[in-house]
């Protein structure tokens, strides 16, 4: 599928996904040793399985700490928001989508899996003194270099301070100069492993080591 046919994935229009139609699926998954099941459907990303970006990334992230407030960006029917929450049901798990389709399938997916800390809004309802001690994200790499960046620049600089952002990006799709990008952004980037043409980043503020001068 070319990029202009998943626009649609990023759009916040209703109309938009209406043209496309309806055709609800079943995803079965397993994720650190839990079984996950969840509804999809068309209109959002990797709407008949769950996507191999996603499952390489559950297979090379540590867990979640037990509490905070965390964030799914971009957060599709909601795969990484349900395993943050179900494997930190002390947290606070934040899932932000623009597509008002994937954001009504989270919500159909939380009563399925019976999970209560997960709070799905949209990009400008999240409130904005909010620090997020964990982000999860398999990003939207085709909505656009530019738009990424925006994205990036808007969500990163909320990490608490000792907060970090898991990303997921298919090396030919230019994680490496994403990576780059982000260090040149201020911040630092840890390149954890690679799997089946996917690269998982760690992102964290810089820590600016200072030493004063010998006397």
């Amino acid at each position: 599928m070319n990029s202009g046919a998943q626009q649609h994935y990023f759009s916040s229009e209703e109309g938009d996904l209406a043209n496309i139609g309806s055709a609800v699926r079943d995803v079965n998954w397993n994720a650190f040793g839990h079984d996950f099941l969840a509804k999809s459907d068309r209109g959002v990303f990797s709407y008949d399985h769950l996507d191999r970006g996603t499952a390489v990334f559950f297979t090379l992230v540590p867990l979640p700490p037990d509490h905070g407030n965390f964030l799914d960006l971009g957060c599709g029917w909601g795969p990484m928001s349900l395993c943050m929450a179900k494997l930190a049901p002390a947290s606070k798990v934040w899932a932000v989508d623009v597509n008002p389709r994937a954001r009504d399938l989270v919500l159909r997916n939380i009563n399925i899996a019976q999970l209560k800390n997960i709070h799905v809004e949209t990009p400008d309802n999240v409130p904005s003194d909010i620090q997020f001690d964990l982000i999860w994200s398999n990003p939207p790499i085709r909505i656009g270099k530019d738009a990424l960046h925006e994205l990036l620049l808007r969500w990163l600089p909320r990490l608490s301070p000792t907060g970090e952002a898991w990303l997921v990006v298919q090396k030919n799709l230019g994680s490496d100069s994403l990576a780059q990008w982000i260090v040149e952004n201020g911040f630092d980037v840890k390149r954890l492993g690679s799997k089946k043409g996917f690269r998982v980043l760690c992102v964290t503020h810089r820590i600016d080591i200072t030493t004063e001068p010998s006397r």
